[in-house]
């Protein structure tokens, strides 16, 4: 009889944990999950802006110097970092792209445009077409700024591209106004990013150094 209600005490007191502990083993996060790292390739990769002026767009490019991205897919924490040269800056106009280079983006102080993961989320399919959300620190003229991608990525094997498209604020994050007294620019600038790549899987190593 002892034993029977020892029994149906132990039984209740599970009961009574039992959901608690099963619900917290879901919150752990999965320590053998496969870390995803994408490696930039910058010969097929380019970076094209629009910058809309008084009397037409002024349209350019600028070189991504390479990067990589990891990410774990169960935590969504992601690291690395992406680098566009700032001096290589082009819009096809000399005398523009001095005054852009010197007065604007003065490169020759900040040389790197540098875009620095933090989370990722959205499944990303084996093959195929996924949509992902890609959030982190954009630095740019010496400050950071927190900034959001929706990214379209396509899989194909083992190369990745990628699609971005967003508006960048540029004037009221600290870059000086380029308009003269004959133009009158935009206080925004349209960018587009094509990213292509090679992806790799492996146990999670990055995390913990935050590189």
């Amino acid at each position: 009889m002892n034993l029977i209600r020892a029994s149906l005490t132990a039984l209740k007191r599970f009961m009574a944990v039992g959901p608690v502990l099963l619900g917290l083993t879901f919150l752990i996060p999965n320590a053998g999950a496969q870390e995803i790292t994408f490696q930039l390739d910058p010969a097929q990769s380019r970076v094209q802006f629009t910058l809309g002026a008084t009397f037409h767009e002024v349209h350019g490019t600028f070189q991504l110097k390479g990067g990589t991205i990891h990410f774990n897919p169960a935590s969504g924490e992601a690291g690395g970092s992406l680098i566009v040269d700032a001096a290589s800056g082009n819009t096809g106009n000399e005398r523009r792209d001095r005054r852009m280079h010197r007065q604007i983006l003065e490169d020759q102080k900040y040389p790197e445009i540098v875009f620095t993961p933090q989370h990722v989320s959205g499944n990303l399919a084996a093959q195929g077409t996924s949509q992902m959300e890609l959030q982190g620190l954009l630095s740019l003229h010496g400050e950071q700024h927190p900034i959001t991608f929706t990214v379209p990525v396509q899989v194909n094997q083992d190369q990745a591209s990628a699609e971005v498209h967003f508006i960048l604020p540029y004037m009221k994050w600290g870059l000086k106004n380029p308009s003269t007294f004959v133009l009158r620019v935009s206080d925004k600038v349209s960018i587009d990013v094509h990213a292509v790549g090679r992806l790799s899987s492996g146990a999670g190593t990055h995390a913990s150094s935050g590189t």
